[in-house]
């Protein structure tokens, strides 16, 4: 009797309801019955669920997407998609239909990158990116990034992610945290803390201990309090460390800045590998 009701509805009032779910609830919906499979598979109810620029997201693609629905677009652009020449890469949350996206190490301000006394740029295949670039030797170190909160999905909490890798042949990274920080503009959000690049094991932070002496506690009080955060592993080969996180209303556009800076131990370090920064929907 239930089935029968549902064949009754119009399929177009159908695809109007679902379009207001999610787009896991909508492939479920889609078992329910014929009318419901063809109402959910319609461009009316996967419109809804692509951002509303994704026409403008679709020019950027350095790959065009091939589809013939905007169930496919959805998902094609659900899987990372390189954008604004291979800088960037974006990609869209089955879940939820949220954008995120990683700004490559060409796309952040990173001091001195470009003197190879510094900084080594290379190619590396586990990298999504052309390129990522290896701090070889230098007394500080300063990652800035920032994006315009247009560009991300409305109403959403996001956190920022610092995506790296440590050589084997690192050294000086964990002395004393860095400090991290995520801002949006006019200082209406500001997200402080203190992380550790490197957790090695036990016998070289002990060796590194023994060389700098009670300098390490002295360098520790010029940096700001907080929790010390560590890397963590990522499922793409790569660890990541959060900077921070903020809360992206509907109002207005405005810039998100997000740091990594160890300047105060002025010691020499090496050996941390950059491929960029994610900004991401955080689930709550």
């Amino acid at each position: 009797m239930e089935g029968e009701c549902f064949n009754k509805l119009p399929e177009g009032c159908v695809s109007t309801i679902l379009s207001f779910t999610s787009p896991p609830e909508a492939c479920k919906y889609s078992m329910v019955c014929p009318l419901f499979r063809a109402a959910a598979e319609s461009d009316v109810v996967w419109e809804r669920f692509l951002p509303a620029d994704y026409r403008h997201i679709l020019s950027r693609l350095v790959l065009p997407l091939m589809f013939s629905s905007r169930k496919e677009l959805f998902l094609g652009l659900c899987s990372p998609n390189l954008i604004d020449g291979g800088n960037k890469s974006f990609k869209l949350d089955k879940w939820s239909g949220k954008k995120s996206y990683i700004l490559s190490a060409r796309d952040l301000s990173i001091a001195w990158a470009d003197d190879p006394i510094y900084w080594s740029w290379r190619s590396t295949p586990e990298s999504r990116f052309s390129q990522v670039t290896e701090l070889k030797t230098m007394s500080w170190v300063e990652i800035d990034g920032k994006i315009r909160t247009q560009m991300l999905s409305p109403n959403t909490k996001y956190g920022v992610y610092l995506i790296m890798k440590i050589s084997n042949r690192a050294f000086g990274l964990d002395l004393i945290p860095s400090e991290i920080s995520v801002e949006v503009s006019n200082r209406t959000q500001v997200c402080n803390g203190t992380a550790y690049l490197s957790c090695r094991d036990s016998k070289k932070k002990e060796m590194e201990r023994l060389f700098y002496g009670n300098r390490i506690e002295m360098l520790k009080s010029r940096v700001i309090e907080g929790d010390g955060r560590v890397p963590c592993e990522r499922g793409d080969g790569w660890m990541e460390i959060e900077l921070g996180d903020f809360f992206n209303g509907d109002q207005g556009d405005e810039e998100v800045k997000m740091s990594l800076r160890e300047v105060k131990g002025q010691h020499l370090k090496g050996g941390l590998i950059i491929e960029g920064i994610e900004v991401r929907p955080k689930c709550i």
